[in-house]
C-alpha cells in the first residue's frame, strides 16, 4: 500500500562504511537530482555510524553527523531511514536494526544473515510499529529479486525457485574448469583477490547462498524463515577430476539452490548439481549471479546480475529508499508476519539423474559389486565408464557412472551399500543432475 508523501527530504543514517556503505554516498552525491526526482523528493544522509571516524575511506565524509554507537544513529531526531550495511546477524548490527523499528523508523538492509536469523521477530516487529523493513540488497547484489516477488509476481503461485546465489563459488568453479585448476589453487587466487569472506566457510560452504535461499522461500511459498532447515553443501569436495568429466559429458558444476513447496513440506538445498552446459545457468561465468522463478501464470523467469560489489549493492539500497520516499509500505515477506506459516521441512524427494564417481580396486568382481549395489537400492545406470588416469599405475580405476532418474534417498541407501562392498578406495561423489 501507499502512504501519504511528504514534501520534505527523506533523511538516512547510515551504519556501515565499507564498500556498501560509500558506494551509497557515491551514488548520492552523483545522483542526487535524479534520485529526487523518482522519490519525488530529496534524499539526503544526515548521519553515519563506523568504528574509526578518521579513517579515510575515499569520498567526503565532513557534512555527516557522527555516532560511534549504531544503537544511538537507529534512534537520532534527524534520521527517518536506518540503513544497516554492517553486516554480522548478532551484536551490534541486531541491536541497532531492532532499535531502529522501536524508535519507528524504516530500515533497509544488505544483511542477509540477519534476517535468515531474525526474519520473523523483526517482521513482527517492523509491522507493529507501522514501518518499513525492505532488504532487496540481501539477496543477489543488484539483481531486482526480491521486488519481482513481492510486487510483479505477486499473483502467481510460486512453483520453484532456484539459482547460483554466491558469486565466489561460482568464480572458483568455473575458474577452475577454464583453467583445469584444482580447488586448491583457485581457493588460494579467490582469497588473494580479495573475493572470500573473512571466514570462507560462509562462502565455499554454501552458508551465505543458503540465507539467501532462505529468504527467497519465505516470500515466495509464505512460511516463516527457517535457514536452520536448508540442506547445505559446499564446494569443498568439487575435484577438478567431477569438473572436467562433468564437462565431457556437456554439463557444468554450479552451486545451486533449490526451494520448492511439496505435500511433505519446504524442501530447501543448497548444493553442488550437474546443469546443462548450453543451460542459462550452464553459461554464467565469473563472480555473477542468476535467479530463476517459476510460477504458475507467469511460466519461468531468468535474472542475472552482479551479485555483490559497490555499485550492484548500492542500487539496490537505494531502489528501497526510493520505495520509502514513494510512500510504498508492503508486509516484509510478502504476508502479514502474523500469518506467515510455520515452515515445515522436507527433504527433497523429486527424482533426478545421478552423477557418481568412484576409485576401485584392481580386483574381480570389484564393478560387479558396485552394480549390484545400485541394483538392491531399486537404481537403474544409463551410462558407465571407466577413466584412464595418465601415469598412475596403482592398478586402481575411476568408474564414471550417470544413473537414470533415482529418489534422493535411494541414492544414499546405495551409497551405504557402496561402503560395505570392499571394494573402494575412497568415498565416492555423487552430484544430483539438476533438470532446467
Amino acid at each position: 500500500m501507499s502512504t501519504a508523501l511528504s514534501s520534505g527530504p527523506l533523511r538516512l543514517g547510515l551504519a556501515g562504511l565499507g564498500t556498501v556503505g560509500i558506494g551509497l554516498v557515491r551514488m548520492l552525491e552523483r545522483e542526487a537530482a535524479l534520485i529526487a526526482a523518482r522519490a519525488g523528493r530529496p534524499v539526503v544522509i544526515t548521519a553515519v555510524s563506523a568504528r574509526d571516524p578518521k579513517k579515510d575511506r575515499g569520498a567526503d565524509l565532513s557534512a555527516f553527523a557522527w555516532e560511534t554507537d549504531p544503537v544511538a544513529l537507529a534512534t537520532r531526531d534527524d534520521v527517518d531511514v536506518f540503513i544497516e550495511v554492517m553486516g554480522g546477524h548478532e551484536g551490534a548490527a541486531k541491536a541497532a536494526t531492532e532499535a531502529a523499528l522501536r524508535a519507528g523508523k524504516h530500515v533497509v538492509s544488505a544483511n542477509k544473515a540477519l534476517l535468515a536469523h531474525y526474519g520473523q521477530p523483526l517482521a513482527e516487529l517492523a509491522e507493529a510499529n507501522g514501518v518499513a523493513l525492505r532488504y532487496e540488497a540481501a539477496v543477489a547484489g543488484g539483481i531486482p529479486v526480491i521486488k519481482s516477488l513481492l510486487e510483479g509476481l505477486a499473483g502467481n503461485r510460486i512453483k520453484r525457485v532456484m539459482g547460483v546465489m554466491n558469486g565466489t563459488c561460482n568464480y572458483i568453479l568455473t575458474r577452475m574448469q577454464s583453467a583445469g585448476l584444482p580447488y586448491e589453487t583457485v581457493f588460494e587466487e579467490a582469497r588473494q583477490l580479495g573475493y572470500l569472506e573473512a571466514d570462507p566457510n560462509l562462502d565455499v560452504g554454501g552458508i551465505d547462498a543458503g540465507h539467501k535461499l532462505s529468504l527467497l522461500a519465505s516470500i515466495a511459498f509464505g512460511t516463516k524463515v527457517s535457514f536452520d532447515n536448508v540442506e547445505l553443501e559446499g564446494i569443498g569436495n568439487v575435484s577438478i577430476d567431477d569438473i572436467t568429466l562433468a564437462d565431457d559429458m556437456g554439463y557444468r558444476i554450479k552451486l545451486l539452490g533449490v526451494a520448492q513447496m511439496s505435500g511433505r513440506g519446504l524442501e530447501q538445498r543448497m548444493t553442488p548439481c550437474l546443469v546443462p552446459a548450453d543451460s542459462p545457468l550452464g553459461q554464467l561465468q565469473g563472480g555473477t549471479n542468476m535467479v530463476v522463478l517459476e510460477g504458475d501464470a507467469v511460466g519461468q523467469i531468468v535474472m542475472r546480475g552482479a551479485g555483490a560489489g559497490e555499485g550492484p549493492t548500492a542500487s539496490a539500497v537505494m531502489s528501497d529508499v526510493i520505495d520509502i520516499a514513494r510512500g510504498f509500505r508492503t508486509p516484509v515477506f510478502g504476508i502479514p508476519a502474523t500469518e506467515l506459516a510455520d515452515a515445515v521441512p522436507a527433504r527433497s524427494a523429486t527424482p533426478a539423474p545421478y552423477y557418481l564417481r568412484m576409485k576401485l580396486l584392481d580386483k574381480p568382481g570389484a564393478l560387479a559389486k558396485v552394480a549390484t549395489a545400485l541394483g538392491d537400492a531399486g537404481i537403474s545406470i544409463d551410462q558407465m565408464r571407466q577413466i584412464n588416469q595418465p601415469g598412475e599405475d596403482d592398478g586402481d580405476a575411476i568408474v564414471l557412472i550417470v544413473t537414470h532418474k533415482a529418489a534422493p534417498a535411494d541414492v544414499e541407501h546405495a551409497l551405504s551399500r557402496f561402503a560395505q562392498t570392499g571394494v573402494l578406495v575412497e568415498k565416492p561423489a555423487a552430484i544430483r543432475i539438476e533438470e532446467l
